[in-house]
């Protein structure tokens, strides 16, 4: 009797223990950080730039991340890789109409982001009819919107890429005053809770070269785009946030400055041959750290299948991050070979990649970049 009260025991027990695990609600995994890509027609059907970025973030090793929004390309970008297809983009839309008919809510309650990157403005550029000051007047209700559906919304504002004068004479100049105000704004607006993060865009960018029609990216724009979002983005991944007021001011031109500091002028450095060639650009920089990119040309007559570029700092500069190479550092000369899709230049095709790097706040020389193709 004592064996089989002690079976009835045992067997109470197990029972027990299976209807307290079958009642324990599933462990489930860190949610996804969700991401709203919000804007006009750049940002949607023609906004491959999400496609190259969500490429890159995966690349990474960013893979905790979820692209939202009401809309979306279902594939259309066909980059020849998996991306999250949801965004809110929606063309011909402009910041000031978004705004005005309070848009922007609605979108926020069904996609709930936790970072919002926002593209918008340039269909407020049209006809020079409506101020600066009332542009930025939308983006500051648009902010508080934001807020308002979720409190601690990393937000990060884009610089808008440029237009050409031939797609609009005024817009141009529009867009520059635009960018030029909104540090200042930015600085204003952000907080520790939910800060606001400007992505320099337009810097670099070609209205004509890197535009299918003066206002709508191509491929070069996409990954340009990209590129600059990347850095930022993975920034306040990671719990970073830079200072909004880190661009530098413009001034309208036929052609953007890539020189957003007296150090950060361009270096060209032709390979020996002629074959390619290579130049490096320091795109901004900020208390410590900085962002870098080199654009290799392949300057032969013959189509390229690798390319390697190699520079050599002379004051400490030490690379941390790297998108579109796989760059290696070994003291002070960094390595950088091409990534698996960019490796292949036609003769006088070009390709960059981009980096952060630590600096040491006095000095940031910009070293000769030696390249060669395989």
């Amino acid at each position: 009797m004592l064996r089989r009260s002690v079976l009835y025991a045992v067997l109470a027990a197990l029972i027990a223990a299976a209807t307290f695990l079958a009642v324990q609600p599933a462990q489930s995994a860190a949610a996804p950080v969700r991401i709203m890509p919000l804007g006009d027609s750049i940002t949607a059907g023609t906004g491959c730039w999400r496609a190259t970025l969500w490429h890159q973030l995966q690349l990474a090793g960013y893979t905790g991340i979820d692209f939202v929004g009401g809309v979306s390309d279902g594939g259309g970008c066909n980059p020849g890789y998996t991306y999250d297809f949801d965004h809110e983009g929606h063309g011909g839309y402009s910041a000031t109409g978004i705004a005005d008919n309070n848009q922007l809510p609605p979108w926020l309650a069904a996609a709930r982001p936790d970072i919002v990157l926002m593209h918008l403005g340039t269909n407020d550029m049209w006809g020079h009819y409506i101020a600066t000051a009332t542009k930025l007047a939308a983006f500051t209700k648009l902010v508080g919107q934001m807020r308002a559906a979720n409190s601690t919304v990393k937000i990060i504002v884009a610089q808008i890429i440029p237009m050409s004068a031939a797609s609009c004479s005024t817009c141009p100049a529009d867009i520059v005053e635009l960018n030029n105000a909104l540090p200042g704004w930015a600085a204003g607006l952000t907080t520790t809770q939910s800060p606001i993060t400007l992505a320099d865009l337009w810097t670099g960018y070609d209205a004509v070269a890197d535009n299918t029609d003066g206002v709508h990216p191509n491929n070069s724009g996409f990954q340009k785009m990209a590129n600059r979002w990347y850095p930022v983005l993975t920034r306040v991944l990671d719990g970073v946030t830079p200072s909004p007021s880190a661009s530098a001011t413009r001034s309208p031109s036929a052609s953007p400055s890539a020189s957003p500091s007296p150090s950060a002028s361009p270096s060209a450095s032709p390979s020996a041959g002629g074959a390619c060639s290579a130049a490096y650009t320091v795109v901004s920089q900020w208390g410590g750290s900085f962002q870098g990119e080199v654009t290799v040309k392949n300057t032969s007559a013959s189509a390229s299948a690798a390319w390697t570029a190699t520079f050599t700092y002379a004051n400490g500069q030490q690379v941390s991050q790297a998108w579109n190479a796989t760059v290696a550092q070994s003291g002070t000369v960094v390595t950088a070979r091409n990534a698996t899709y960019n490796g292949g230049l036609a003769p006088g095709a070009s390709t960059s990649f981009g980096f952060l790097a630590s600096w040491n706040n006095a000095t940031n020389a910009v070293p000769a970049v030696r390249c060669t193709l395989g």
